[in-house]
């Protein structure tokens, strides 16, 4: 019997609501050895108010070392295991939109950047060009035409948007065009070696920048883009089928929105701020057994590298705290899908703060919520992936296995 099956076998119905409150990218590092993370940083008596009836330990995204994308980490939070359920960047913005795949579909995740005369990065997200200036140099990319596919191009969010090739035959193993750093030109897609299938999408992904960088050569800032993520459209059990679980997805972002859906979330209401999101989710508390609720930018602000404006975004999220708290769900976790230390300006491997605050919680002496409290706490280190059977088990809906 494997994971999944287990707890599809020990789940049981209950009243008792689930909040899985995930700050993305939360985890940090001190700046100078010794100093403080950003969490420990940013004043949260909210947050801390939780940790002192609830109970805390490290979860590790992936396994020890591993430093996981935004994908697999969320994957984790879900309970699937992140090495089997692989799903490609481009199938997650692509689902996020509302955009449905088929089978015959390679879906890519693509950023607008900028570059100079020489064709060398000097920005890889063009200035995070606003989304209504995006959405009208997606829509000039529409024009291109490749024979023997269909094309879809559509915005996404600031930077980001997706494109779809759709057409028999085709593979998703090619390499990203990101060469993640400044200075250097984008790449060329390149499929993994021995697929042929991959090749004839990466013949049709060269085609199509070429054409676009042709179409963007006047832009001031997204003037070239780099493909990420190639994907097919995935397939896995849902979390109703799972856990028996009805759940919801409240989050801002298409990518977070598109895995959601892949585990058979229901998208909530459009919230455009951290505060309506919390307003979704109070509004539709009656209707869900479950509550995956995103907060992006504590990652972004640490991909910027900028420690001082992380901290201001945990402290936002420490802020609707009370809001949440009031719903009095059986179980609410907070947690993060990775780490993002503004120290380090990316994603990467330390394990990520977790709390659970629950009835059945068997309450540690932590009296603070952050790295430096959950490595001492009475969760301990364990693999983000058992999240789910510790909130179902903290709200009463996980039975007894065996006599």
């Amino acid at each position: 019997m494997d994971y999944h099956e287990l707890l599809k076998s020990l789940a049981e119905p209950g009243e008792g609501k689930i909040v899985l409150l995930v700050s993305d990218g939360i985890g940090g590092l001190p700046l100078q050895p010794g100093g403080l993370t950003e969490l420990e940083t940013a004043k949260t008596p909210n947050l801390d108010a939780l940790a002192k009836i609830g109970v805390q330990g490290l979860s590790t995204p992936i396994l020890p070392g591993i430093t996981p994308g935004s994908g697999p980490g969320h994957l984790g939070l879900f309970g699937y295991d992140p090495l089997k359920f692989i799903i490609g960047r481009g199938a997650l913005e692509a689902a996020g939109i509302g955009f449905a795949m088929s089978d015959k579909d390679v879906a890519i995740r693509c950023n607008f950047c900028t570059t100079d005369a020489a064709g060398n990065i000097t920005d890889r997200r063009a200035g995070r060009i606003p989304s209504d200036e995006s959405a009208a140099v997606v829509q000039k990319l529409k024009a291109i035409k490749i024979p023997g596919v269909e094309i879809f191009v559509e915005p996404v969010k600031e930077h980001r948007f997706v494109v779809v090739f759709r057409g028999e035959g085709l593979g998703d193993a090619v390499a990203d065009t990101d060469p993640q750093r400044t200075g250097v030109p984008v790449l060329k897609p390149v499929p993994h070696e021995g697929c042929a299938a991959s090749k004839k999408t990466a013949d049709i992904a060269g085609e199509f920048h070429a054409q676009a960088v042709k179409i963007l050569a006047n832009e001031p800032k997204a003037n070239n883009h780099t493909m990420r993520g190639f994907a097919k459209k995935p397939h896995m059990p849902s979390y109703e089928d799972l856990y028996g679980l009805k759940a919801a997805c409240i989050a801002v972002y298409p990518m977070y929105k598109g895995l959601a859906s892949f585990a058979g979330m229901t998208l909530a209401g459009e919230p455009k701020t951290l505060t309506e999101e919390i307003d979704v989710l109070e509004k539709e508390w009656k209707n869900y057994d479950f509550f995956f609720v995103h907060w992006k930018y504590t990652d972004s602000r640490g991909e910027d590298g900028d420690f001082d404006a992380k901290v201001k975004m945990i402290e936002e999220l420490d802020a609707v705290i009370p809001r949440i708290a009031k719903l009095n769900p059986a179980c609410l976790i907070v947690t993060g899908d990775h780490s993002t230390p503004a120290k380090m300006a990316s994603h990467s491997f330390h394990p990520v703060p977790t709390l659970f605050v629950s009835d059945l919680a068997r309450t540690d002496e932590q009296e603070h919520y952050g790295e430096k409290y959950a490595v001492y706490g009475g969760l301990g280190q364990f693999q983000a992936q058992y999240i789910m059977s510790l909130a179902l088990a903290h709200a009463g809906r996980l039975g007894k296995f065996g006599a």
